[in-house]
């Protein structure tokens, strides 16, 4: 039965918001006392953190699908609805989150580290929020968000400070066991380590990891034996070992063709030429092996690397092993840039900038996108005519109208908002040129206004025409 799983598809939906309240409150001798529908709540967010008590994503290879719960819709009463409760989902430390198309999102190291995967959706207004001075009723609220939704691939790799690797039956699984307190499986058959185990070590004043990855042959790079699936486990380790094998009883293979071999799988692999390399000649207990590490001993050193003659059955040469990885640790510990205090940056929007784009597509199909105008259409009731009149006079105020009219577009042309996965089609039927905004304010309701003397309606009709995009931004869901 599998127990160790470093890579996963996960299938991630966050809540909807839930939709806001259109109400009317009500009572004896008043039957209209004014809106009071209350907001939606917000939908749950789903949320990746990190958890140093988790070792594996074996939980998601059986369970891929997650999902946050929906925002409650508000109530009459201005009684606004529940939020969903996020859903938190627990992660190794080292985890990488993916898209579908391999780039990366997230890397996660550190306890408590955490990343939305996906945004709960915004909750609608109710109707008592939307009310103003001029819309004093309105009959309808807003819809509540979707809630983002998709794949994301889990991708585990071990956070160690030094990595064993070598063939398969190099001895690595020992070596890990007699340095740390680790209890991997040990047999005299190749490839009996099929997960990267992780031992803690202690030299002097010095506290590192350690991590066994499976045994690599030639070709491991590309995807032959285990090698492609645990190389990821290398790449945060600041030092590599070679494990070399000196009592091996394959007459084609000795201790310096082998470290050819996996440097060369390690140099396709990438991304490793950098980290500093010691080399382990294991199994000196056996005479022949003995013999052959102090053979090959004076060709390594000529490489450049510091050679370490031990014994894992007759732990020899422990001591100075450990130690000399302390040193290594230490000081790719020191060399790494100090984290710099969190710098918060002001990025302002461009004088110009209108917040949406209106182009023309080649069958003569107007399509706008921007963030707002995609928000309002997902939070319009299309049922309502109140509603849809409402989103055409936030579409005017925004300055779509005028931006169409200046692309070319006539009455009667077709208007997308949003992607073409995912749009609101239309006719246009430009409003500017017709005078809504003498007509009055679409979405009013005029039952509730009293009469007003010609001069006060001439006021108030020269205060809507001088009102700022700022005053209708007010009104913006949180």
């Amino acid at each position: 039965m599998t127990t160790f799983v470093d890579r996963v598809e996960l299938h991630v939906a966050a809540g909807n918001g839930g939709h806001g309240c259109a109400s009317v409150h009500r009572e004896k001798f008043k039957p209209l006392g004014g809106p009071d529908g209350g907001n939606g709540g917000r939908g749950g967010d789903v949320i990746l953190t990190v958890d140093q008590s988790v070792t594996t994503l074996l939980e998601y290879h059986h369970s891929p699908h997650r999902k946050a719960t929906n925002g409650k819709p508000g109530e009459g009463g201005n009684r606004s609805g529940k939020d969903g409760a996020d859903l938190v989902l627990v992660v190794p430390d080292g985890t990488v989150v993916l898209d579908g198309a391999g780039n990366v999102l997230a890397d996660l190291v550190g306890h408590g580290t955490s990343y939305v995967a996906a945004q709960g959706g915004r909750g609608g207004l109710g109707n008592a929020a939307l009310s103003s001075a001029r819309r004093k009723a309105p009959g309808f609220a807003l819809l509540g968000e979707p809630g983002d939704l998709g794949d994301i691939v889990l991708e585990l790799k071990t956070v160690a400070d030094v990595a064993l690797v070598g063939y398969p039956s190099a001895g690595k699984s020992s070596l890990i066991s007699v340095l740390s307190a680790a209890k991997p499986k040990i047999a005299d058959y190749p490839f009996t380590t099929l997960v990267p185990n992780l031992g803690v070590v202690t030299a002097g004043s010095t506290v590192y990891t350690v991590a066994d990855v499976p045994g690599l042959i030639p070709g491991a790079s590309q995807g032959r034996g285990l090698g492609l699936e645990f190389l990821r486990h290398v790449e945060r380790c600041s030092v590599l070992v070679h494990v070399l094998d000196t009592a091996t009883l394959e007459s084609d293979r000795d201790p310096v063709s082998d470290l050819d071999t996996i440097e060369e799988e390690l140099r396709q692999y990438g991304g490793l030429g950098d980290r500093p390399r010691l080399v382990v000649l294991n199994k000196i207990d056996v005479p022949d092996g003995k013999d052959l590490a102090e053979m090959v001993r004076p060709d390594l050193e000529a490489r450049g690397y510091r050679v370490f003659e031990v014994s894992a059955a007759a732990h020899t040469g422990l001591k100075e092993l450990s130690y000399a990885l302390a040193e290594l640790v230490a000081g790719a510990r020191a060399a790494r840039p100090k984290e710099e205090a969190t710098r918060v940056v002001i990025r302002p929007k461009a004088v110009d900038d209108a917040g949406f784009t209106v182009t023309r597509e080649e069958d003569g199909l107007y399509r706008v996108r921007g963030e707002k105008p995609e928000r309002w259409v997902r939070q319009t009731d299309f049922n309502n005519d109140e509603a849809v009149g409402y989103l055409a006079d936030r579409l005017n105020r925004l300055g779509v109208e005028e931006r169409l009219m200046k692309a070319g577009a006539r009455s009667g042309d077709g208007v997308a908002i949003g992607p073409e996965d995912n749009a609101v089609v239309f006719d246009w039927e430009p409003s500017v040129m017709a005078g809504a905004e003498m007509l009055g304010r679409r979405g009013e309701d005029h039952r509730l206004e009293e009469p007003r003397p010609a001069a006060q309606r001439r006021r108030d009709r020269q205060a809507e025409r001088d009102e700022s995009q700022q005053e209708f931004d007010d009104f913006e869901p949180f």
